[in-house]
């Protein structure tokens, strides 16, 4: 399958860099104009810009704190300023905190919450009523989960929970938001080394081997399966596991 997405508007949540990063640009290399959305990496979010516009397509960066419902309102804000339209959501940022379940504070578990389940429901709410004012064919929002959705981890309980909720999320929008509107998510595998944890490369090699192809995988294979869904228009309410058969591997 082609996957062609020209003149089509994206927004990219946690854009800048990492997994977002190659999303925002695997959108780009179809043809998108990009809105790319960061949190605290500034210069990260212009050279994501830079490298976008250089593949002929149009792109902005937006700053928002999405642990507060005005960091949604300042990227639709933006988003009608630069675009006026949207055609794809990727709620892609998360945070990442590890905690055993005795040392989640309140004001822990409300941050991570906020950002990694409040906030994709603020940006689904924003996006769909923005695709029904703009275009009578509707759009796709694809959320970004990892295993903690399906599994719990008890060194990450409120990430955990978050991105549970978030899978339920995406079932119950793409269940409510439908003909015009699909819903689905992405769950990425060992794609990339945790941010912030020293790991040597056979260390990485070892992690490798807890799915069934026996390999780590990279950002890109998540930006290629957010891309198809992207495009294909009679798949909504799935998800698609892209780790290797790391949730089938019993080895």
């Amino acid at each position: 399958m082609r996957v062609d997405l020209t003149d089509q508007v994206a927004v990219v949540t946690g854009g800048a860099r990492r997994v977002g990063k190659a999303i925002a640009l695997e959108l780009a290399r179809r043809g998108a104009h990009i809105l790319v959305h960061y949190g605290g990496s500034a210069q990260a979010a212009t050279e994501t810009v830079r490298e976008i516009k250089s593949l002929g397509v149009d792109a902005h960066a937006v700053q928002g704190d999405l642990s507060k419902p005005e960091g949604v309102e300042a990227i639709f804000t933006a988003l009608r300023e630069d675009f006026g339209r949207l055609n794809i959501l990727v709620n892609s940022a998360a945070n990442f905190q590890q905690r055993n379940l005795l040392e989640v504070t309140l004001a822990d578990w409300q941050e991570t919450l906020n950002i990694n389940l409040t906030a994709p429901f603020l940006t689904t709410q924003a996006a769909a009523t923005l695709m029904h004012q703009n275009d009578p064919a509707g759009g796709v929002i694809i959320n970004i989960l990892d295993k903690g959705a399906t599994q719990p981890w008890p060194r990450y309980p409120h990430h955990s929970v978050s991105k549970a909720g978030l899978w339920m999320l995406t079932q119950v929008a793409a269940a409510s938001l439908g003909p015009n509107i699909r819903v689905n998510a992405v769950m990425p595998g060992p794609v990339m080394k945790t941010e912030g944890v020293n790991m040597s490369d056979a260390e990485w090699a070892k992690i490798g081997k807890t799915t069934a192809l026996q390999r780590t995988g990279t950002p890109e294979d998540v930006a290629r399966a957010v891309a198809y869904l992207a495009a294909e228009d009679w798949i909504t309410g799935t998800v698609i596991h892209v780790n290797g058969g790391e949730h089938v591997w019993g080895g």
